[in-house]
Parts: structure tokens; C-alpha cells; sequence
């Protein structure tokens, strides 16, 4: 929340013991005050509510690790973040044993595509673990691609 934000005060009515188990939440994650808390919760919530709509274009990472001896996985991976181009912002390979890698892919777009590109790339045979992380914030685009095919 940037301080040129016009703020609105709400009172709201909850149990004690949830208002026990919130103070203790500012207490330990360090949170200023409730207010913070609760506006980072309610953050959360429209993120998760516009993730779901579909439509909404937002920004996230595909996090996979995959065992990269498994053959063709390399390629199949590569060549599904050249076939979404437009989507794929940039990818970092971290290699974590012998045999793991992490990938973690920036990708922007509508949320229902970046959810398709996360299956297409998670369910891959040699995937171990997947996941896609999307929030509603956009990346600036720094100059548009040429059209596909040109």
C-alpha cells in the first residue's frame, strides 16, 4: 500500500480466540499492526479469487524440480517455453544434485493460460514436483514481439 493511498477504516467483529490467534500472528511475522495483517490477508484472498476467474492476466513462477537423466526432459521443457513465447517471461536452472534441477520460469499472461502452461509442464514424466505461484501484479512490458511467424 503506497502512502498516497486514500485509506478507508472498517470495524469488523470476530471471536476472541481468532482475535488471540491474530494478535499472535502480528507478533510473530513482525507485522506493525493488525491492520497490516489483516490488509495482507485480504491481499491474499483477491489474488487467489482473480487467479481463479481466468481470465485475469497476472504474473508468476512455475516452480518444478525434475530429474534431468530422464531422456528427452530437457528438450520437452525447453520446447514448451519456446511454443508459450509470449508467456514465458525467463527461466533460471539451479542444479541441485546429480540428478535434480530446480527450475523456476517467470511467466505473465491470463491466469487460465499460465494455469495450461503449468499442467503441460508439471505433468511432464520426470517432473517430481510442480507448482505455479500467481499474483495480480503485471510486469511492465519492456517492448512488444514481433508478431509469430514473422
Amino acid at each position: 500500500m503506497s502512502s498516497k493511498e486514500k485509506i478507508s477504516r472498517i470495524s469488523i467483529s470476530m471471536p476472541e480466540a481468532l482475535l488471540d490467534g491474530l494478535d499472535e500472528m502480528v507478533s510473530n511475522r513482525g507485522f506493525e499492526s493488525r491492520s497490516q495483517a489483516i490488509c495482507d490477508m485480504i491481499n491474499h484472498q483477491i489474488n487467489e479469487y482473480r487467479a481463479q476467474l481466468g481470465t485475469e492476466v497476472m504474473t508468476g513462477t512455475v516452480n518444478i524440480v525434475y530429474n534431468h537423466s530422464t531422456p528427452g526432459l530437457n528438450k520437452r521443457l525447453h520446447d514448451l517455453q519456446y511454443e508459450y513465447l509470449d508467456e514465458v517471461i525467463s527461466s533460471l536452472n539451479v542444479n541441485l544434485t546429480n540428478t535434480s534441477t530446480l527450475s523456476i520460469i517467470l511467466v505473465q499472461g491470463p491466469a487460465n493460460q499460465l494455469n495450461m502452461i503449468a499442467d503441460k509442464m508439471i505433468t511432464l514424466r520426470g517432473v517430481v514436483y510442480g507448482r505455479l505461484l500467481l499474483n495480480s501484479y503485471i510486469i511492465p512490458p519492456i517492448h512488444p514481439l514481433p508478431p509469430r511467424g514473422g
